[in-house]
């Protein structure tokens, strides 16, 4: 299916991406595609998908941290090498990453202590982070001290102070639980709203997608192709009420509609 966006503002192209494992035809795993689909700039885009479709292969790949065996895959018109994460991305994953021995703003400033900034810019910018973040008034507070709300609060606090154009999450509120999650998510779109990031996010729970997304590819059984599109009708200002509108009912129908087969696919992929 192919899914390249009309709009000329292009920020994350992929055009016949694919990913293979190994190279033995006998064990190798064809991971993902051949995928087409372009990210608008400043669009909130999430993928939903069975178990073991390559979502996470798929994130790693526009992440810049996994090469695609074929295809291009590029950031702001630059192609990802596979190697390293661009300057302007910003990675956050499910696995609290937060440093145990570290206090909330040492936390927050690690990486831009480490690309070389200057004190007094590291002070302002994590400042200004903590307050963005309502963490304010636990900086000085160690992660094992916090909820796990509050610690993915911190990684994505340590994602948002190098100020990235592109934000990827993979799974991030997957471990929380159900009250949490719509917190979070609300905060989430309060981050978008407020930096004008491009905003991808892996997950595996179709009413956080439907809720939180501009649009939604849902992802088939391995290999991973992109088999439908679905753009959502909520406002930019939404937030976590969108769950009581008829139309979010209808949103998370149709993608699990898509998904049930593909996911008994998995499955079947799995037992045999």
């Amino acid at each position: 299916m192919n899914v390249a966006a009309t709009d000329a503002a292009v920020h994350i192209g992929l055009r016949g991406v694919t990913r293979i494992f190994g190279t033995d035809p006998r064990t190798r795993v064809n991971a993902l595609g051949p995928i087409d689909l372009d990210l608008r700039r400043g669009e909130f885009f999430a993928v939903v998908g069975p178990s073991g479709c390559g979502k996470s292969t798929l994130f790693d790949i526009v992440a810049g941290l996994s090469p695609a065996t074929d295809g291009t895959a590029t950031f702001e018109g630059r192609p990802l090498d596979g190697r390293t994460v661009p300057e302007g991305v910003g990675v956050v994953f499910q696995e609290d990453a937060s440093f145990a021995w570290l206090t909330v703003a040492d936390n927050v400033a690690f990486g831009i202590r480490r690309a070389g900034l200057g004190a007094a810019e590291v002070k302002r910018r994590v400042d200004d982070t903590l307050a963005f973040m309502g963490l304010r008034d636990f900086a000085a507070a160690y992660p094992a001290q916090l909820s796990g709300g509050m610690r993915q609060r911190v990684c994505i606090a340590r994602t948002l102070v190098q100020r990235p154009r592109l934000i990827l999450l993979d799974e991030p509120f997957g471990a929380l639980d159900q009250q949490t999650r719509l917190i979070m998510g609300e905060e989430l779109l309060k981050l978008w709203r407020e930096t004008g990031a491009t905003v991808l996010l892996i997950t595996h729970a179709l009413d956080e997608a439907a809720m939180l997304a501009d649009r939604v590819g849902v992802m088939s059984a391995r290999p991973g192709r992109i088999i439908d599109l679905v753009e959502t009708p909520w406002g930019k200002d939404r937030d976590s009420r969108v769950v009581a509108d008829p139309r979010f009912g209808e949103i998370t129908a149709r993608l699990w509609t898509r998904l049930r087969d593909e996911s008994m696919s998995a499955l079947s992929q799995k037992a045999g």
